[in-house]
């Protein structure tokens, strides 16, 4: 079992930022990959960045630039700065662990709101 804490989430300006952390506990595997996924109403659930345990990073295309994800040294700790906020980053962004790399999500966090205004 995996637990994931997320903080960070609340309300902002277009244009201002946010750094979301994400706190991992639990029967971890070495190789691993954490992220962040989001959820808009009426929207499915999307991946907006993830990490695996050797640093490899992607993004989603309406992100990259803004957005930045980073792991702490201990790689239980995985963070998502966000830069540049728009009205449509407004959902609810939720952490996500899976055992390998580039995979599917076995674990999530409780969510965290992030709401830009325009």
């Amino acid at each position: 079992q995996v637990q994931l804490v997320e903080s960070g989430g609340g309300l902002v300006q277009a244009g201002g930022s946010l750094r979301l952390s994400c706190a991992a506990s639990g029967s971890m595997f070495a190789i691993n990959t954490m992220g962040w996924y989001r959820q808009a109403p009426g929207k499915q659930r999307e991946l907006v960045a993830g990490i695996d345990n050797v640093g490899i990073t992607r993004y989603t295309n309406s992100v990259k630039g803004r957005f930045t994800i980073s792991r702490d040294n201990a790689k239980t700790t995985v963070f998502l700065q966000m830069n540049s906020l728009k009205p449509e980053d407004t959902a609810v962004y939720y952490c996500s662990y899976c055992s390998a790399t580039r995979c599917n999500p076995e674990y999530w966090g409780q969510g965290t709101q992030v709401t830009v205004s325009s």
